[in-house]
């Protein structure tokens, strides 16, 4: 099982997404691990841009806080864990991911329990030495210094606007809420004296360590914030993770979702296209139409590209790793090949988005 993302080009010529569409497909032909949703293929057509990527079924972070799942301190430190691997990678990669939220996270997938990163479409690759400097995030969950670095034209931030999203994401499935009472509303000046004046509260019941754990990640002097693998491993609240077994998902979650639902919300997750049999092959006739009717018609100048907000998605189904069937009628390669490597972490889970029925993807 594999999930295709598809986006349609001139929704995101209109909404100014084509630059983020493109950095998304740049970035994710370069990476894979474990603990992100991983590209494996991509094509075109007149229409649209689609992305194969790993199938999650499990529904996003957000989806289970709405539904007032209650996270456990071991889960939690599960998730702070698999991020750290994440993002200790993405440093690796000279890669700022820069929207890590519960959104962002494909939270434990049925029978699995394991939590990935996904959504590039706003990150960033900085090489040595380099800073980035543009205001990009979600407000509630964007460190400090990149409301410092807008307001001040200081010397910009750098990877642990990460590690501070990782705090702000543990802390709140931990509470249920968010340590700072931020809306996109905000003024970013106003964030800027918020930060300086309001101190984060934590639960009494939560162990010391953990309170420790959340204090370092939710430091808002960057230089003291912890930041990187190392200083995960050097954290006393988790000085008995087994790494190695954490890497290759052997140690068991304690959050699994119920294999048999859906896990989002129908009303915002799913289109009408859901309801036909063959989506695809009726959009392949539709297509077929419309350059009969207008043969002068030059598909060729539609603008590809990678993943925006415009984006969607729709469950594929695939044997397993096969040889590589074609593309479908119509489909123009935008990736030069498949994958050669095998897929990592094919247990199902869910990018949650609009979702429908394919006629068939495969990767070799």
């Amino acid at each position: 099982m594999y999930a295709m993302k598809y986006m349609n080009k001139q929704q995101c010529i209109e909404r100014d997404e084509v630059r983020n569409v493109f950095r998304e497909l740049e970035i994710m032909q370069e990476i894979e691990h474990v603990f992100l949703v991983n590209l494996w293929y991509s094509f075109q057509d007149e229409e649209d841009m689609f992305m194969v990527v790993d199938l999650l079924l499990g529904g996003d972070l957000r989806y289970h806080l709405q539904q007032n799942v209650q996270f456990s301190e071991d889960t939690v430190r599960l998730y702070i864990c698999e991020m750290a691997l994440a993002l200790d990678y993405l440093r690796s990669q000279h890669i700022i991911h820069r929207h890590v939220r519960p959104q962002r996270h494909e939270a434990p997938a049925p029978g699995t329990g394991h939590a990935h990163l996904t959504d590039f479409n706003i990150a960033t690759i900085i090489k040595d030495g380099e800073r980035a400097t543009a205001l990009a995030g979600t407000k509630p969950y964007m460190a400090p210094e990149i409301f410092q670095s807008f307001v001040s034209g200081g010397s910009g931030y750098s990877f642990e606007v990460d590690w501070w999203s990782v705090g702000v994401l543990a802390y709140e499935l931990l509470r249920g809420w968010r340590p700072y009472d931020i809306h996109s509303s905000n003024a970013v000046e106003s964030l800027v004296q918020l930060f300086g004046t309001v101190s984060v509260q934590y639960v009494p019941t939560w162990s010391k360590e953990m309170v420790a754990l959340l204090r370092k990640l939710l430091t808002v002097d960057p230089k003291h914030r912890a930041s990187s693998l190392q200083d995960m491993q050097a954290a006393p609240s988790l000085a008995g993770v087994l790494w190695q077994d954490l890497s290759e998902k052997k140690v068991a979650p304690g959050f699994v979702p119920n294999k048999g639902r859906l896990h989002c919300d129908p009303t915002f997750e799913l289109e009408e296209m859901i309801l036909e049999s063959r989506p695809l092959h009726k959009k392949k006739k539709r297509l077929a139409k419309n350059r009969s009717r207008d043969s002068s018609r030059d598909s060729s100048q539609s603008v590809t590209g990678g993943s925006g907000s415009c984006s969607f998605l729709l469950w594929v189904e695939a044997p397993g790793p096969t040889p590589c069937s074609p593309l479908p009628p119509g489909a123009h390669e935008c990736v030069p090949s498949y994958r050669d490597t095998h897929c990592v972490g094919l247990g199902p889970t869910l990018i949650p988005m609009t979702l429908s029925l394919c006629d068939s993807v495969s990767r070799g």
